[in-house]
């Protein structure tokens, strides 16, 4: 059974993903158009190939099929590799895998959005934002990003998206770091003194009180 092809649902994902992704970020120069165009081709990577054609399985079929000979390129199921790499068995929908996934994935996604209402608001009041989300690190919605796209490559990964994630992790950094210049051109001491007490990424165990 031929489980790929379906085109119309690899546009239609990738256009919710991708229109959710910009409602967020709302990109404003060249760097931002530039991290969020890399993350949308990643997004229609991912989905191009779970859906439209296995491209790693073609590519991989022959080292694959040796050591794996239950994967068959036209197998949906297939392509969820690392269910086949473990030797898991069921259905691989119901793997610890593709649960933990699909708990990062929503996870993100609703961290983002609780994120944005926190941001939404300092900016109207022309604040650091400092309070929910940003109380625990200084780029949640980056942070965000990468847990989604994180889950998103254990579910299914795929050549270009193994590329690509690593990428996207350097460009998210170095737009944080962007950013923070702005900031504390905007904000001055306040913002210098928020960034010494909260992690970029990664909530700091200790927090300074000054």
């Amino acid at each position: 059974m031929y489980d790929y092809g379906n085109w119309n649902v690899v546009l239609i994902n990738s256009l919710i993903f991708i229109i959710f992704a910009f409602s967020f970020v709302r990109p404003k120069n060249l760097t931002d158009w530039r991290v969020f165009g890399t993350f949308s081709a990643f997004i229609v990577a991912l989905f191009t190939e779970m859906y439209g054609f296995p491209l790693t399985i073609y590519f991989l079929s022959g080292w694959l099929s040796k050591m794996f000979p239950q994967l068959t390129l036209f197998s949906h199921n297939s392509g969820h590799i690392w269910y086949d790499l473990f030797g898991l068995s069921g259905d691989p929908h119901n793997s610890p895998i593709h649960v933990a996934s699909t708990w990062l994935i929503n996870g993100g996604l609703f961290f983002l959005a609780v994120t944005w209402i926190f941001l939404y608001k300092a900016q109207r009041k022309g604040v650091v934002a400092k309070t929910g989300p940003y109380f625990l690190i200084r780029h949640p919605q980056y942070a965000a990003f990468i847990v989604i796209m994180f889950g998103f490559l254990l579910q299914w990964p795929t050549l270009l998206t193994v590329i690509m994630f690593p990428i996207l992790v350097v460009m998210y950094i170095k737009l944080a770091k962007i950013e923070e210049s702005e900031s504390i051109k905007a904000f001055g001491e306040e913002y210098i003194a928020y960034a010494n007490k909260t992690g970029r990424f990664i909530p700091r165990v200790f927090r300074q009180k000054k």
